[in-house]
């Protein structure tokens, strides 16, 4: 991990940060100063380069990865802001979730959040940081096939709930969006995606644009959660033997 320029910027610490949501908040944080040490495990698959960014292949799911690359990370006295987005989805008939796809879901989206957090946390008192918690609008309701994957994003909104209670008063604030149908490639491998109507999906740079809300509240108001919506609510299925 080269950390050669870093050196006068405050960092930012964002999961899944290759593509899509993650990427788009990563460009953000770039735009306000911030240098973004990303983590994905397939870095190959972004076409995105920056002085100010660095993406190291990291499997969230594999634990001992994941400490190694936390023991090893330089420079841990300047984190200030910690982006939980690394995620994936699964939707089928709980009976036919496989036990690798139940265990990735619960390890992205529950176990390296915490792990992370947990390895952050003093860091981030000290330096009165943040963390964001890309959750998802299945984690509030009932979603067909969706038990494993809003059970985990519920979780998810939830441990950042009682992080908020529990950090109020130690200057780290805490932040929950969750995001409903967002145009990336999250659909790439399910049997439905986001319809052709503009108005029924946000973009990932809505939800890029909502952290830089929260950055820009005045010190002392924390934006705690934030659900962020397209106007009209619209799925397409797919044609089968079409992706």
């Amino acid at each position: 991990m080269n950390s050669d320029n870093n050196q006068n910027h405050n960092i930012a610490i964002v999961t899944g940060a290759s593509r899509g949501i993650g990427l788009a908040i990563s460009k953000k944080l770039i735009s306000l100063g911030y240098f973004v040490k990303g983590i994905c495990k397939n870095p190959d698959r972004c076409e995105f380069s920056h002085s100010q960014f660095v993406l190291d292949r990291v499997d969230l799911n594999d634990t001992k990865q994941m400490e190694d690359w936390l023991k090893n990370f330089p420079d841990k006295d300047k984190v200030r802001i910690l982006v939980h987005n690394a995620g994936v989805g699964y939707f089928a008939p709980f009976e036919e979730l496989s036990w690798e796809q139940i265990i990735e879901m619960i390890g992205l989206h529950l176990t390296a959040p915490m792990l992370i957090s947990n390895y952050f946390l003093r860091t981030l008192k000290a330096n009165e940081g943040r963390i964001f918690f890309i959750g998802s609008i299945s984690g509030t309701k009932v979603s067909p096939w969706g038990s494993v994957y809003g059970s985990t994003k519920a979780g998810l909104i939830h441990f950042g709930r009682e992080l908020f209670q529990e950090l109020r008063k130690s200057g780290v604030k805490v932040t929950n969006l969750i995001p409903d149908l967002t145009n990336t490639d999250f659909f790439d491998h399910l049997s439905f995606t986001t319809d052709e109507d503009t108005r029924s999906y946000i973009l990932p740079e809505c939800i890029a644009d909502a952290v830089g809300t929260v950055l820009s509240q005045r010190e002392g108001t924390v934006l705690s959660e934030l659900v962020i919506q397209p106007e009209r609510f619209k799925i397409k299925k797919k044609e089968k033997g079409k992706d």
